[in-house]
């Protein structure tokens, strides 16, 4: 399954822990935090100024896809 942009940042980092440490990477410390739980991966980086294209490619390689 690859990663993508509309995936909710929680859904990622449950399914695979290894991706905690490439959002922490891109400055989005706030996987505890309750939007993460609401956001998806395109709104967090939005708002945290991240290239989200750049995100996803470093999330599906720590993933192996």
């Amino acid at each position: 399954m690859k990663i993508t942009k509309d995936m909710s940042i929680t859904e990622v980092v449950q399914k695979y822990p290894q991706t905690a440490e490439v959002f922490m990477s891109f400055g989005m410390g706030c996987l505890g935090c309750a939007a993460a739980r609401f956001e998806n991966i395109e709104q967090g980086a939005t708002v945290h100024g991240i290239d989200v294209n750049a995100l996803i490619d470093a999330l599906n390689k720590a993933v192996g896809e």
